[in-house]
């Protein structure tokens, strides 16, 4: 394999929205520093552009950032950094109004007001929108902006295999070009991973196949804690193969959920105490953790129904006419007509509950900094703590914008301090390319195949760190993790080229995601209470005096992740009862 070396001042790993906010921040921090943006994917094929529903900011008269962060902290079963979430709710209306002035086009009213729709867990109409594409609207506006600084560098379909560490600082990384199989060695005085979730790690997600926890991986083989990771969040209404998000704005537009009978069941659950009387058409927005939990339930009853691809609920939204479905959803009536062949103006649509969110991720303080000194996270792929045991619906475009922002100014700001001719990365990023080269060489006479190895991790992930756990299925899980940890040692790779080698590229994928699933496993085990998204039957309370608090998953070779502890911050909003409606 030949070496290639380059250099930047500020390397972004990961091109979504989170990342590039972080790289116009850092270029509008200081424009003397020359950013490099590293992506696995061209940026528009990121997992941002298919986010649907919405960005929640405040905006109009009857709302207020504090009545925000307390819908974040109440949704978040109290596990969120109270600093954080005031920092975020403050900043969360500039940013909107910025990405505005840069050409996003959100839907209006008829006043030519911005229009804001009710989101699931908030009392408060303050979810911004472009009709359903919002996603998609906001990563366009973000990315044609990056085209006006000369100083930002892209590195399109390369594959980030390593974080280059010299006397306890991040200095770079390595990676692999896709399309020709050179390595590179890129230096840099700070590092930001903005990389996304890691859904895949489970069989039905909403992410797409780019989601496979990279950055998180890289933090953690680099010493660097995973915070929350047992928080794993379903979304309630995903098409049923192939996991596909369909938006909760169809619920806030008035969508219902109904049982096999046609009986909107949401009625007899608790879902937090509502605020105020509740009324038929809130029960479908309530908290997407409670909603999963529910579907949970009904399946038990038998008041499910029964497909090729397990058991689903219908969410009909026929009511709402074609003219409102047209305007409103258009993007939902195109992902049901593509992949189920249904029309929701006339049928209803299939869903059950999918992974679609980590609330966990790489460790990091309100300024994006993690432990290691030079390193830096934004998006979902870090946890700053503002989404809790439960992220809102439609807070993470927000956060993307907020954090992405923060990160991008504390890594120029630090960048512009540092003394790179302090550093050797030659040696170690040789090391690495070494191992790349024995990596590949000893996979191809392999007696594992990457398939076989990812279908048992879905399965062991699937049943021990679901909806609804407990202690005897998490240690099972625990141990096929661990053994499929010592498996993938010997993955075999059929294919022996350079260019566009997606099978070496799905081996190293694999890794990455059995290092996050033994964080989530591992951190699932020692949280001895249900909280948000983490319900275990064995242990069915919230336990605020023992577990109020933040856990941190350390990596150790050949044995288990270590767990510690960390306060969560409270600063004006004291634990209390979770409350949803309008």
């Amino acid at each position: 394999m030949v070496h290639f070396k380059s250099e930047c001042d500020v390397l972004i790993i990961g091109a979504g929205g989170a990342g590039l906010r972080a790289a116009i921040a850092a270029a509008e921090a200081n424009p003397k520093l020359k950013i490099g943006v590293i992506s696995k994917v061209y940026p528009m094929r990121s997992h941002t552009v298919s986010a649907e529903g919405g960005a929640a900011a405040v905006i109009k008269s009857n709302d207020s950032t504090d009545y925000h962060a307390y819908d974040t902290i109440s949704g978040g079963d109290w596990m969120s950094d109270q600093d954080a979430v005031e920092f975020f709710v403050n900043e969360a209306p500039k940013e909107m109004l910025r990405l505005e002035h840069w050409g996003c086009p959100w839907s209006r009213q008829d006043n030519g007001t911005v229009a804001v729709r009710p989101f699931g867990g908030m009392k408060i109409e303050r979810t911004w929108f472009a009709a359903d594409k919002t996603g998609f609207h906001m990563l366009h506006t973000l990315f044609q902006h990056t085209l006006k600084y000369d100083q930002i560098q892209r590195y399109d379909e390369f594959f980030v295999t390593k974080l280059i560490v010299d006397n306890g600082q991040c200095c770079g990384a390595v990676a692999i070009e896709l399309a020709t199989g050179k390595i590179f060695s890129i230096a840099a005085k700070a590092v930001i991973i903005c990389t996304g979730g890691c859904g895949k790690i489970f069989p039905y997600t909403t992410n797409a196949n780019i989601k496979t926890g990279d950055g998180m991986a890289l933090a953690y083989r680099a010493g660097v804690a995973l915070k929350d990771m047992e928080f794993v969040q379903y979304h309630p209404t995903g098409l049923p193969f192939t996991g596909i998000l369909i938006t909760e704005a169809t619920r806030s537009e008035g969508g219902y959920m109904l049982n096999k009978d046609g009986y909107r069941y949401l009625q007899d659950y608790d879902l937090g105490k509502p605020q105020p009387k509740p009324v038929l058409r809130s029960m479908e927005l309530g908290p997407r953790d409670r909603l999963s939990q529910a579907f949970v339930k009904e399946q038990e009853k038998g008041r499910t129904l029964k497909g090729a691809y397990g058991d689903f609920v219908y969410l009909d939204i026929r009511h709402l006419g074609e003219k409102t479905i047209n305007a409103k959803l258009p993007f939902v009536r195109e992902l049901c007509l593509k992949y189920e062949n249904i029309d929701p103006i006339k049928e209803m649509i299939p869903v059950r509950p999918v992974v679609h969110y980590m609330m966990g991720g790489i460790h990091t303080d309100i300024d994006g900094a993690t432990s290691l000194a030079g390193l830096y996270a934004a998006g979902e792929t870090a946890c700053v703590s503002i989404n809790g045991a439960n992220r809102l619906g439609s807070n993470s475009l927000t956060e993307l914008l907020v954090f992405g922002s923060r990160a991008g100014k504390s890594a120029a700001e630090f960048a512009s301090r540092i003394n790179s001719s302090n550093f050797s990365i030659d040696s170690i990023a040789n090391d690495e390319i070494k191992k790349l080269e024995n990596f590949f060489v000893r996979r191809i006479n392999g007696s594992e195949k990457i398939v076989e190895i990812r279908k048992e991790m879905h399965k062991s992930m699937e049943e021990g760190a679901g909806i609804y756990r407990s202690e005897k299925k998490k240690k099972k899980s625990q141990s096929a993790i661990a053994s499929l940890q010592q498996r993938v040692q010997n993955i075999s790779i059929s294919d022996h080229s350079a260019t566009f080698n997606t099978e070496l590229i799905s081996a190293i994928e694999l890794s990455y995601m059995l290092d996050v699933a033994e964080a989530v496993v591992q951190s699932a085990l020692q949280r001895k209470e249900s909280r948000g998204s983490h319900q275990r039957t064995d242990y069915p309370k919230r336990d605020d005096q023992k577990f109020l608090s933040h856990s941190l998953a350390y990596r150790k070779d050949l044995s288990l992740p270590e767990i510690k502890y960390a306060p969560v911050t409270i600063t004006k909003w004291p634990p209390g009862e979770r409350v949803y409606g309008r």
